[in-house]
């Protein structure tokens, strides 16, 4: 079978969706990976096959997002979904979009949420679509409320958006509303470790932080990282901060705070008694599934403030207003045993839920 897979070009929702790739190549299925000409190298580094599409022009968005810090966080939002995601992007990608479908054949389109352009060609060609989730099932609700005609000026209807099968790695409890499409769960694969943790000097906890790969390269969040890492130099822990590869390492002036471009969570996550992060989908569920409680800090994006909601609802952490209320927070889960047996629990839910090859049937069942 042909297996299509669709995404933008972002870290964070590429991630969740590699191993439902791999899943399908390794039982033999034909998988290509359509995303931005830009995103190629990440592509390529996860071992599949990128069928190149069109993106905006450098300075494009920029308007767009000189408008978000003036505007109210569900406006922001509305704003980014429907003018970027379903907007600007989506037109730049449907050309290539509709090329590689008609070259191509599939038999079946896996999407992730932001991305529109698959929905539209999806649509027009009817091919079966399965949606990845990137988050909590209530990310797609939320973000398919914010569309208003977008959709349309792809030439298509929101009537598929939310009845195609959702794969995910979220645990149910987690979940934070039911939904009537159907959802399909399975256990979270994390990664094998590929070294020891970094030597951090200390005698105290060790604490592992990050604010993922999008905030460094935002001027607005510059501040963040100062005000995450004083709070860790004045505790007694042990602490690495990565800041990804536009961040400063220059941050931490003390020896048991060591900031890094970059540090595999999994050589780092089951070593942790804590984990301080944004919301991202792919830190959270890499420490909830080493049961390592959270200390929530969202920045920007819905599905960050969802996720964080969703960890203070399970009891395996704290979600913050501001980066300035970390420091307590976090001395707060340190000090409180069951936020760690709130995470170990959810970590355990993850466990038992069927393993990631096992979605193949859904990505062949929903293709016949």
């Amino acid at each position: 079978m042909r297996i299509m897979f669709a995404t933008t070009a972002n870290i964070g929702h590429f991630g969740p969706m590699t191993p439902f790739a791999h899943a399908c190549a390794a039982a033999g299925h034909e998988v290509r990976v359509a995303a931005p000409a830009s995103f190629a190298e990440q592509v390529a580094r996860a071992g599949l096959v990128h069928v190149p599409f069109g993106e905006p022009a450098p300075g494009e968005r920029a308007p767009i997002f000189a408008k978000l810090p003036g505007l109210s966080r569900e406006e922001a939002n509305r704003v980014v979904i429907r003018d970027v995601f379903a907007g600007l992007d989506a037109r730049a990608a449907l050309p290539g979009m509709e090329a590689a479908v008609e070259e191509f054949r599939p038999e079946l389109l896996v999407r992730e949420m932001a991305e529109f352009s698959s929905y539209a060609v999806a649509s027009r060609w009817g091919v079966p679509l399965v949606e990845v989730a990137i988050g909590l099932a209530e990310v797609s609700v939320q973000a398919a409320g914010m569309l208003d005609d977008a959709l349309s000026r792809l030439g298509c209807t929101d009537d598929g958006l939310l009845t195609s099968p959702l794969v995910s790695v979220v645990p149910p409890s987690l979940e934070s509303a039911p939904t009537d499409r159907p959802v399909h769960r399975f256990s979270y694969p994390m990664p094998s470790a590929t070294a020891p943790p970094p030597d951090i000097p200390g005698d105290g906890p060790l604490v592992y932080a990050s604010f993922g790969t999008v905030a460094a390269v935002l001027p607005t969040f510059a501040g963040a990282y100062r005000t995450l890492v004083d709070a860790l130099t004045t505790r007694s822990v042990r602490a690495l901060v990565t800041v990804g590869q536009a961040g400063d390492t220059s941050l931490s002036t003390v020896d048991h705070v060591r900031v890094e471009r970059f540090v595999p969570q999994q050589d780092v996550m089951p070593h942790a008694a804590a984990a301080v992060v944004h919301g991202g989908f792919g830190t959270t569920m890499t420490a909830l599934a080493a049961g390592v409680p959270i200390v929530a800090a969202p920045l920007f994006s819905m599905d960050q403030f969802l996720n964080a909601e969703a960890v203070a609802r399970s009891g395996a952490g704290l979600a913050v207003d501001s980066v300035a209320d970390i420091g307590p927070a976090l001395d707060k889960v340190l000090a409180t045993p069951s936020y760690t047996t709130a995470a170990r629990r959810l970590a355990d839910e993850m466990a038992t839920l069927p393993p990631v090859p096992d979605s193949v049937q859904v990505f062949t069942r929903t293709a016949r």
